[in-house]
């Protein structure tokens, strides 16, 4: 058996047992990897990777030039976790539930400069959705993004939240290769308004231009 059915079986036994934990029963395409780690390189410093799954998004990082020492995996599953130890040694990789972010102590060389999050946040409650984003933000520096893939036609986090945690999201674009076809979004701290500004205008996932 070869590593890709393997990765393949394995990701489709976990989908079977926790479905809405697993969003897809096959891996993330290149394609997909591809365009979620298409603004990260080694200048990002290190990186928050959520959901690592099987290790996909986190071989396109290595790829991308961050070192594998500059990479902290949050992995829930036993058997996931299991496996990015054995492909990605020198990596931290963490086994627990991506919502109890806050609470884990970061010590790194270089500062957490993106989070990229293969979590299926359309399937889970409101609530844990906003401890996830307080606390990958609790740990990115200030100009610190967070990727996010969805399978929806919009941007997967509301904005009544995003308006709470002072966050902005932005499409990145989408791909057809991937399946199913997904879309990325970049979610980042809003700028501080000074008072003789106008309103300024984002560009947000619904493709329309709103207030931030």
């Amino acid at each position: 058996m070869t590593n890709r059915t393997a990765d393949a079986f394995l990701f489709f036994r976990a989908w079977l047992s926790a479905p809405l934990r697993v969003a897809s029963v096959i891996p993330s395409g290149r394609a997909l990897s591809s365009l979620m780690t298409a603004e990260i390189s080694a200048k990002t410093g290190t990186v928050i990777e959520l959901g690592p799954g099987t290790g996909v998004f986190t071989k396109a990082l290595l790829h991308r030039g961050v070192a594998e020492e500059n990479l902290v995996l949050i992995e829930y599953g036993a058997d996931f976790a299991t496996q990015l130890s054995l492909r990605f040694p020198t990596a931290r990789i963490i086994e627990m539930d991506a919502a109890k972010l806050r609470k884990l102590p970061l010590q790194g060389s270089a500062p957490v400069g993106a989070v990229v999050s293969g979590l299926p946040l359309l399937s889970m409650p409101m609530r844990k959705v906003h401890a996830i984003l307080e606390g990958a933000f609790s740990h990115l520096r200030h100009d610190g993004v967070f990727y996010q893939f969805t399978y929806g036609p919009r941007c997967p986090i509301a904005r009544p939240l995003l308006d709470r945690l002072g966050l902005k999201a932005r499409y990145i674009s989408c791909t057809l290769a991937n399946i199913p076809p997904a879309a990325v979004y970049r979610i980042s701290r809003r700028r501080p308004r000074r008072a003789f500004e106008p309103a300024h205008q984002d560009l947000l996932f619904d493709g329309q231009k709103n207030p931030s």
